[in-house]
């Protein structure tokens, strides 16, 4: 678990430090827009087979150990409803709170979470996400709300 969670830390450090060179050669919009690039796409390696299971639930949930392997500490939940495939994603513990200081800036969801969200949003156009809940504000958890129509049924 120690390993993982160094290399998340890691990976962590070379996002922010990108973002922050990005940031200051090209302004918020394009620093943006580099480091989306691609990233849709690895977000569909890393969460299609995930979503591609009958339910956002059964996907969220089969993500738990890897979450929890690397010190985040993930709770899902599912709030399916009226047509509606819908999860939360709770997250006890934001290992991002520290690392971004180090790069200068004040929470980290604008360079890790909000362009997750992004990149799967553009990977996933039928899947809507929402940050409901943060750690960097304040917030004991951070909450991830997501959702997309729910598959019908098939019929044996």
């Amino acid at each position: 678990m120690q390993n993982a969670e160094s290399e998340l830390l890691e990976a962590a450090r070379k996002k922010f430090s990108k973002y922050r060179k990005l940031l200051a050669e090209n302004g918020e919009e394009k620093a943006w827009e580099s480091m989306l690039e691609g990233f849709p796409e690895l977000q569909k390696q890393r969460m299609g087979p995930l979503l591609a299971l009958p339910t956002l639930i059964e996907g969220f949930r089969q993500s738990i150990p890897i979450f929890n392997a690397i010190g985040m500490d993930m709770v899902a939940m599912d709030i399916s409803n009226g047509g509606i495939d819908a999860a939360l994603e709770i997250q006890k513990v934001c290992p991002y709170l520290e690392v971004c200081r180090e790069f200068g800036f004040d929470i980290p969801c604008h360079v890790i979470c909000e362009l997750d969200m992004e990149a799967s949003h553009r990977a996933f156009p039928e899947m809507k996400g929402e940050i409901l809940s943060r750690q960097a504000l304040g917030s004991p958890v951070c909450i991830f709300k997501y959702e997309r129509p729910a598959k019908s049924r098939q019929k044996p």
